[in-house]
């Protein structure tokens, strides 16, 4: 599904991902979606939800219209509670004060590693990604959330590149790497929510986006699936919903 009669793809994936948040949580949100998803869910059921940048930036504000394109961005120290060094806010991330990290890629797996530095033959590239940044340290100590659009390029058996780890090669090689907290949470694309078998930590689908079938999420996906005959299905996005996202992206930088 690519759009629906009152919203986009990439809307939806705002609201779906919005959802899993909480308030009172800690997020390490990445640019674009994951940050629009932060913000959404703050204006509407989290108001003390705390966003954490890579560059530094504790507790911002996010102002409608100017979503900062880069965690280095100026934009993201408005009427932030602190503005640290890039190396202290990774010590809070290894201390256990980050509850969610929050980020996109352009490939994962089926254990839900990602990747964001390159694709191909290491020694020739037929892409160059923009590499890791903050993301191999949230996703080795923080529960992931991982936001993308759905289709077999970026699901793919196993990435080119682990840039930013999941499950590994399944079961317990997470901890057999040193790996001991953390791990791949959920995976919100605009065909599905899926989560990670609490065994063989391959992907499963929990639930199927409104009008989308269990076929059109195995098409778009390079590795099997698990999909119950009865996966529950998620509620479209509220009107609510998508006037806030409609104010805070009122361009649609992100959402087109």
């Amino acid at each position: 599904m690519t759009e629906h009669a009152s919203y986009t793809a990439s809307e939806l994936l705002a609201v779906m991902a919005a959802r899993l948040l909480k308030d009172g949580q800690t997020v390490f949100a990445g640019v674009g979606v994951p940050l629009l998803a932060a913000t959404l869910a703050q204006r509407l059921h989290a108001p003390t939800l705390t966003i954490l940048f890579e560059g530094g930036v504790i507790g911002p504000f996010i102002v409608p219209g100017e979503l900062p394109p880069s965690t280095n961005e100026q934009r993201c120290t408005r009427r932030a509670n602190m503005v640290l060094p890039i190396t202290d806010v990774l010590l809070l991330l290894q201390r256990g004060y980050v509850d969610v990290g929050f980020m996109g890629g352009a490939q994962i797996d089926r254990f839900g590693n990602l990747n964001s530095s390159f694709i191909g033959d290491p020694r020739s590239p037929t892409i160059r990604l923009p590499g890791t940044g903050g993301g191999n340290d949230i996703a080795s100590l923080a529960q992931m959330i991982v936001a993308m659009k759905h289709e077999k390029r970026r699901f793919v058996p196993k990435v080119d590149f682990i840039t930013s780890p999941g499950f590994i090669e399944g079961h317990k090689t997470r901890a057999e790497r040193g790996l001991i907290s953390g791990g791949m949470w959920r995976v919100v694309t605009d065909l599905a929510l899926m989560g990670f078998d609490q065994t063989t930590r391959e992907m499963t689908v929990l639930a199927l986006h409104p009008g989308v079938s269990a076929e059109q999420v195995q098409d778009a996906t390079g590795f099997d699936l698990h999909i119950d005959q009865r996966v529950e299905r998620t509620a479209p996005p509220h009107e609510d919903e998508l006037a806030a996202l409609r104010k805070l992206d009122p361009e649609r930088v992100y959402t087109a």
